[in-house]
């Protein structure tokens, strides 16, 4: 089992680093490729680069899923694996590190990885253990139009997000105009490590995998999300990024924490209302509590090559995926997909939302070996307390007592 403490890797660092010389990437020429990933348009569009390297003598397909971290791991530990490789964040690598079901790509990024950027190499313990290929962050996406005519600026914090909430309602605009991804599990969880961390909150005590929420910024952090559920559509807790997305298409929502590599897209597709297109606009991410660290976390995502595989998959998978993030890729609508860690990439308006998370001090989703544990419990345990069930205490004492128990079974804790 992996237990020591990886090593820190922030999208700032990841956003800022000169790129090595270049290359172009070449398909396999022989071999199984089989990836698992998320579905948003930027992972669609690496996994449609690796189909691309399909051939008579190379096997490519792909699962792009929202319930891809609950089936990579199994996935991935036959023998051989099922995926050849996991498209995954800093959160979700954790677990696949746990398991020990990928393998370190040293020896693949010496042969084959000509052209990557030093910042795209996620390094820990000494290992190359993935290759990332964008950053992301949650951040502000609003209706300008609406905010104007209730004459308000912009929110820069979470109270002043519920007031013009309020406004909006009281105006008759809009019953519901808070989007929120609030569905019960990964996404709620996430929503509350955001507020946790801008009330100053940290998941452990010091030094050790013993949980820390139970406590003032906990309590804090539950309270504003159940009061930003107040203006929510009343079956939020179902409600993931592509559902919440839909609600602000339809033009129901004005205000929301949204991922940057959805926001990009968000009035992209088909039957779109005009006056939702002409509104769309995009700020840095919220504070909240009077503090000074955003309410938000910084992201990459990139892709992992499997242990359970014979050699020449492997080099096929890293073959195949290298050419999917090849800079020719940057052109049409994909550079305002992501903020690309790709040499070449250049930021477009679509990015301002992640590079305002990371000027303004955003922390890195805690990267540690038992936070998938936390994240987990968090996701269980939370929806009682927001459906009313039970006090914020109460809910928070659930998940430290579901996380404990969980990390002794796995020998982070006595």
């Amino acid at each position: 089992m992996f237990l020591k403490k990886f090593a820190a890797v922030s999208a700032v660092a990841l956003m800022g680093t000169t790129a090595m010389a270049g290359g172009h990437a070449a398909c396999p020429t022989e071999g199984r490729v089989s990836i698992v990933g998320n579905e948003f348009p930027a992972i669609q569009t690496v996994g449609a680069g690796a189909m691309a390297c399909a051939g008579d003598s190379v096997e490519v397909s792909t699962n792009l899923t929202a319930d891809h971290q609950t089936i990579n791991v199994p996935g991935m530990q036959g023998n051989p694996a099922e995926y050849t490789s996991a498209i995954i964040a800093n959160s979700s690598i954790v677990a696949l590190m746990n398991e020990d079901v990928i393998r370190p790509l040293d020896d693949l990024v010496a042969e084959h990885g000509d052209g990557l950027q030093p910042n795209q190499l996620i390094t820990i313990n000494g290992q190359v253990m993935a290759v990332a290929f964008m950053a992301n962050a949650q951040h502000l996406v609003y209706r300008a139009d609406v905010l104007e005519e209730v004459g308000l600026e912009p929110p820069t914090t979470y109270e002043e997000m519920l007031a013009a909430a309020e406004a909006i309602r009281a105006a008759g605009i809009m019953e519901n105009p808070v989007g929120g991804a609030y569905a019960a599990g990964w996404n709620l969880a996430q929503e509350f490590n955001n507020m946790f961390l801008g009330y100053g909150g940290s998941h452990f005590k010091p030094g050790t995998a013993e949980p820390n929420i139970n406590n003032e910024a906990g309590v804090n952090a539950l309270n504003m999300m159940k009061a930003l559920s107040e203006y929510m559509n009343p079956d939020f807790l179902t409600h993931d990024s592509n559902a919440t997305n839909a609600e602000y298409r339809a033009g129901n929502t004005a205000l929301m924490n949204m991922w940057g590599s959805r926001a990009a897209t968000l009035v992209t597709a088909e039957g779109v209302p005009q006056e939702v297109i002409d509104g769309f606009a995009i700020a840095g991410p919220m504070t909240v509590g009077g503090g000074d660290t955003p309410a938000t976390t910084l992201w990459w995502d990139g892709f992992t090559v499997a242990k359970n595989i014979s050699d020449e998959d492997a080099v096929a998978t890293f073959k195949a995926l290298k050419n999917a993030i090849d800079p020719s890729i940057l052109t049409g609508d994909v550079p305002t997909q992501a903020v690309w860690l790709i040499d070449g990439y250049e930021p477009t308006e679509a990015a301002v939302g992640v590079f305002a998370a990371a000027n303004a001090g955003s922390v890195p989703y805690p990267m540690l070996p038992f936070m998938g544990l936390m994240h987990t419990a968090l996701g269980n345990e939370l929806a009682d307390f927001m459906q009313g069930n039970e006090s914020a205490e109460q809910a928070l004492a659930d998940v430290e007592a579901a996380y404990t128990a969980a990390a002794r079974e796995q020998g982070f804790l006595n």
